[in-house]
């Protein structure tokens, strides 16, 4: 079964006699898909396979992108096209600037280094939010490592500044982040309690309140991990099954199912109107009804 409905309102994001297909395999563990839609290319971390790909739209498979990637997970764009990554090996956030020169631009925070940066968006304004959790400090999705603060926190880092601030230092382990399209509300997941937080934010980049949005609860693989949302506010965040869809009032909608562990996903296409997740060792597509948010 493609979909598991919770609530009649589920129907809104489905594309009739949508079907998921894979559009490539073989690789170790993909996530931070990221789309560009101007120039129509997907670029996407693999991150045990230390390599990042991209795929350009309607082409029959990704070419490899950047190799090594410093263990690279989450990606987004800025207003300018300049591409973002949260590197694990290193623990440092870079952007690709046009001309292909890799800027860094958070490693440490004081003379410690920041865990292993993981998810990332920037907003309309410029400012750079980012999650900083350990799991790329162990095998697999890093470099063991010890750590160095005694925090996993999500950080804020505003335009023309060179020091990121902690901004929330209370979750377990901080993974996907995302806002809603009016840029008031930040929502964090923490993969670790499984559970979405909604934040108020203010227009000076602060944050109030912090309480339990939605939770993320089913039956198969998957982690609160990659979160977005849609046009129309819902909140689409993978979890156990596949990737979960919430009302703004944290209602429950439904899950997508997909066949293989699901960490992240994206909209792509002219209009955004196709889902791609990052399962595993495998991307897949589904046409839906709804159009993904971006922020340029």
């Amino acid at each position: 079964m493609l979909y598991d409905k919770r609530h009649p309102d589920f129907g809104a994001v489905l594309q009739p006699n949508a079907e998921l297909k894979q559009l490539a395999t073989g690789f170790e563990f993909v996530e931070g898909p990221a789309w560009h839609p101007d120039e129509q290319h997907l670029t996407f971390s693999d991150i045990a396979g230390n390599k990042m790909y991209r795929w350009a739209y309607g082409a029959e498979a990704p070419s490899v992108f950047r190799t090594p990637s410093n263990k690279a997970n989450g990606n987004t764009y800025d207003a300018d096209g300049r591409l973002l990554t949260c590197e694990h090996a290193t623990s440092r956030v870079v952007r690709m600037e046009l001309d292909g020169r890799v800027d860094v631009l958070v490693s440490h925070h004081g003379e410690k280094e920041l865990n292993s940066p993981n998810d990332i968006i920037v907003t309309r304004d410029g400012t750079i939010w980012f999650t900083d959790p350990l799991p790329g400090r162990k095998p697999f999705f890093g470099v063991p490592r010890d750590q160095e603060l005694d925090f996993q926190g999500v950080w804020r880092l505003r335009p023309g500044e060179e020091i990121a601030e902690p901004m929330l230092t209370d979750f377990t382990l901080p993974n996907g982040l995302c806002t809603d399209p009016d840029e008031r509300v930040l929502y964090v997941n923490d993969t670790s309690a499984g559970h979405i937080r909604r934040f108020a934010l203010a227009s000076d980049g602060s944050l109030t309140g912090g309480e339990v949005f939605a939770r993320l609860e089913g039956e198969g693989e998957g982690v609160p991990d990659g979160m977005k949302t849609d046009l129309d506010g819902r909140v689409w965040c993978t979890g156990p099954g596949g990737v979960h869809v919430f009302a703004i009032d944290g209602t429950p909608l439904g899950v997508i199912r997909v066949p293989e562990k699901t960490a992240n996903f994206t909209w792509i296409g002219p209009e955004r109107r196709t889902l791609v997740t990052t399962s595993f060792t495998s991307l897949y597509t589904l046409p839906v009804a709804v159009t993904g948010h971006h922020l340029f």
